[in-house]
């Protein structure tokens, strides 16, 4: 999300299973966000994709991106966000809950985030599956136990980076049809407005970060 953080409540009506031969399709396109769907074979459900160009260097991006503590403050209905294990500045596990509204109950997962980086095109790929372990189940909240993240970063011109990022997530459990398509329309949209904010607040900018060239 992201992330995944950041980022499974971006694509929480998505199934993860084999893609189908489709190519991606523009579902909407508002303030220079781009978002595509996707159909799954054996859901009616559609993945999403993110694309969109933003205003930062690629270890500044990274550097949200793994504040986990604060994906609060930007990923859509996130109601907490904790780093639960940190193998290295660049490769962590962290756990979150999603807010949903009624009738549908939470979910939470936990994710491990990895940051890789090209040496020679320099093009930052962040992969952020979820994981089993690490957290006990809570009553009330379901587990997502299914999902693939992935972050594609690509340096630009002018303190710019083009960002590709997709995800599939098995939401587990029910969740009603309208609900899936307010997920898809509003999380992605809501999500990446919000990061742009993010990346220009003082503690974010001309961050560098030793596992990234920028």
């Amino acid at each position: 999300m992201l992330k995944k953080s950041a980022f499974l409540i971006l694509l929480l009506g998505s199934c993860l299973c084999a893609y189908s031969q489709e190519t991606w399709k523009l579902h909407t396109e508002k303030e220079g966000v781009k978002v595509f769907t996707k159909s799954i074979l054996t859901s009616k459900v559609k993945a999403l994709k993110i694309e969109t160009f933003l205003n930062a260097t690629a270890s500044e991006l990274v550097n949200v991106l793994l504040d986990i503590d604060r994906e609060k403050e930007w990923v859509y209905n996130t109601k907490s966000c904790v780093v639960v294990k940190k193998v290295s500045p660049s490769d962590l596990y962290y756990y979150s809950e999603v807010v949903l509204p009624w009738p549908a109950q939470n979910r939470d997962f936990v994710a491990h985030i990895m940051v890789s980086q090209n040496p020679s095109t320099k093009v930052v790929t962040i992969d952020a599956p979820c994981v089993p372990g690490f957290v006990a189940e809570k009553p009330g909240i379901v587990r997502i136990v299914q999902s693939t993240g992935k972050w594609i970063i690509t340096p630009m011109p002018k303190r710019q980076v083009k960002i590709e990022y997709s995800l599939a997530v098995d939401p587990a459990g029910s969740i009603p049809a309208w609900l899936v398509n307010l997920v898809a329309s509003q999380g992605p949209l809501e999500t990446f407005r919000m990061l742009k904010i993010q990346l220009q607040k003082p503690e974010y900018r001309n961050i560098r970060l030793s596992y990234i060239a920028d």
